[in-house]
């Protein structure tokens, strides 16, 4: 046997339907459209949500609750590590410095650097926000930890 001698079993695999051909397929005609209306019409059909004229749920039902969505801060994130990783020892890690070196790609609401991770050098490090754990580590290692 060879795979191009294969075929699948008979009667496994049926034929795809095929609507609106003849009174013989058992769906001809309207093709199971039914008679007139708009869903028997091309393009027929309503949108989503539609609840036929009457009001839908979503205007009836009462919008409720404060969404802080609109006023929340989206900080820049960086984790010490990463900046051990990067940075030599004595740089200043700023916005800027982190786009350059293609850590973050915008700057949002501004930097916050996070704990994470150990650092060794002696980093400036400049953001709006700082960790405690962050702030602790930075300044542990001999570096500078200034809020902007």
């Amino acid at each position: 046997m060879k795979l191009h001698e294969l075929s699948p079993v008979p009667g496994s695999v049926k034929g795809r339907y095929r609507k609106g051909r003849g009174p013989g397929s058992g769906n001809g005609k309207t093709a199971g459209k039914g008679h007139k209306g708009q869903n028997a019409r091309s393009g027929g059909g309503v949108r989503i949500g539609f609840e036929g004229g009457q009001i839908p749920a979503y205007r009836r039902l009462p919008k409720r609750g404060f969404g802080n969505s609109l006023f929340a801060k989206n900080y820049a994130i960086i984790n010490v590590a990463t900046l051990n990783d990067i940075f030599a020892d004595g740089d200043v890690v700023n916005m800027e410095a982190l786009v350059a070196k293609k850590l973050i790609k915008n700057e949002e609401s501004g930097l916050k650097v996070l704990g994470n991770g150990e650092i060794s050098k002696k980093l400036t490090v400049q953001a709006k926000v700082f960790s405690a754990t962050a702030k602790e580590k930075i300044e542990a290692a001999g570096g500078k930890a200034e809020v902007i």
